[in-house]
């Protein structure tokens, strides 16, 4: 699960890390309060999506003169304007893709004066099951172009959780990024907190970008996006209330209702798999013959009828799918009960486009007459090569 900008600093700030002042705003007439409570001079309105790159994105709607999704104001009038500017508009990103994110919320934050700029995340390390810091002198830049130009600017190192961090990990950090003397110690401690944050909030990515150095020679982090690992969510009821469904998929949202693993993707052919490794192969096998996956759908091995009525209709609900693929192997789960759920979805929703079945395992003879004693117009696959192939001619002749 992903939070906003200021809620992340909210979250930082619980565990005593340097953050600006700011104050969320949700309306453009409560940008004038906002920035007379910060004082000024200096203002930065920040819109307020998730996704990165917003300083560098635009507006759908923007009119000549006006910049991205991060602005600097001098003035409370121009705090104002800003923020009458960018509520309730399209800002559109590298991340957000063409069709962009609707801000519906901004953070009015004290200005800063910056000296250096630096990043710093951290993150689970599934290599080595520990927590790993990623750590360059590149502030403020897309990390990954850091590590593809420069990857000698980037330092990395993981975290022993049997001893957690040490003095070296803090020294390391200050060398890396050229800090000496009080900036050094502060970055000792400004690594201990993040460490002992990210493990008390079971985070699964924290990045700082920039971790600035201020004229009067602080470390801020003057940018901060966190992510937390959704299965531990129900340890965590004060992050949970935090989350912002007008940020997430519809579809995926209706899905976590009914415990189902599902991802929207960009393609045309729906996929309802059982598995996760079975459903990238059928994700895989999709590319292999031209075309490309509408989502992720993995049933899981012990659904129910109703279980699976609900995710054919997430997946029927997507306008861009022009086929759907059902591919089970049914080891706990049992092909008869997919065999009637697919019906029972069929009945309720219709079928309006082409619809190919691969079933094998469990009770695979019971599920296979269902279908053919249906009377729908379901295209049967011996394999799931043959069902690939089957899906991708069906579409590309309805096409």
């Amino acid at each position: 699960m992903n939070i906003h900008e200021y809620q992340a600093k909210a979250v930082l700030k619980e565990f005593g890390l340097p953050v600006s002042r700011g104050r969320a705003i949700f309306k453009p007439e409560e940008a004038e309060a906002a920035a007379r409570e910060l004082g000024g001079p200096l203002w930065v309105v920040k819109s307020q999506i998730h996704a990165g790159g917003r300083g560098k994105g635009r507006f759908k709607e923007a009119e000549a003169g006006e910049k991205g999704g991060v602005r600097l104001a001098r003035s409370i009038e121009e705090v104002k304007e800003f923020a009458g500017q960018m509520l309730g508009r399209t800002l559109v990103t590298q991340q957000t893709g063409p069709a962009g994110k609707q801000v519906n919320r901004l953070y009015v934050e004290d200005g800063s004066d910056i000296k250096a700029e630096f990043y710093l995340s951290a993150l689970v390390d599934r290599a080595t099951g520990r927590v790993a810091f990623v750590v360059s002198t590149e502030g403020g830049m897309d990390i990954e172009q850091v590590a593809h130009d420069t990857p000698e600017k980037i330092l990395t190192f993981a975290v022993d959780p049997a001893t957690g961090v040490m003095p070296h990990h803090g020294r390391a950090v200050a060398q890396a990024l050229g800090l000496e003397g009080n900036l050094a110690k502060e970055a000792a401690d400004l690594i201990t907190r993040l460490y002992t944050a990210f493990l008390a909030k079971d985070m699964s990515m924290l990045e700082i970008n920039p971790l600035i150095v201020t004229k009067d020679d602080h470390l801020r982090c003057l940018d901060a996006k966190i992510s937390f690992d959704s299965n531990a969510l129900y340890r965590h009821k004060d992050i949970l209330e935090l989350r912002d469904l007008t940020e997430e998929d519809q579809k995926e949202i209706e899905a976590s209702k009914h415990d189902l693993a599902y991802i929207a993707l960009d393609g045309t052919i729906g996929c309802m798999v059982n598995g996760a490794g079975l459903a990238m192969a059928t994700l895989d096998i999709i590319k292999l013959y031209g075309e490309e996956p509408a989502n992720f759908l993995d049933v899981g091995g012990g659904a129910s009828e109703e279980k699976v009525t609900a995710a054919f209709k997430i997946i029927t609900a997507d306008p861009n799918v022009k086929g759907i693929l059902v591919n089970i192997f049914g080891g706990i789960m049992k092909c008869d009960v997919i065999a009637r759920g697919v019906l029972a979805a069929v009945k309720a929703v219709g079928l309006q486009v082409p619809l190919v079945v691969r079933l094998e395992g469990t009770n695979v003879e019971q599920g296979k007459e269902i279908i053919r004693n249906s009377g729908l117009n379901v295209i049967p696959a011996a394999d799931l090569d043959d069902a690939a192939q089957k899906i991708v001619a069906a579409v590309r002749k309805a096409a």
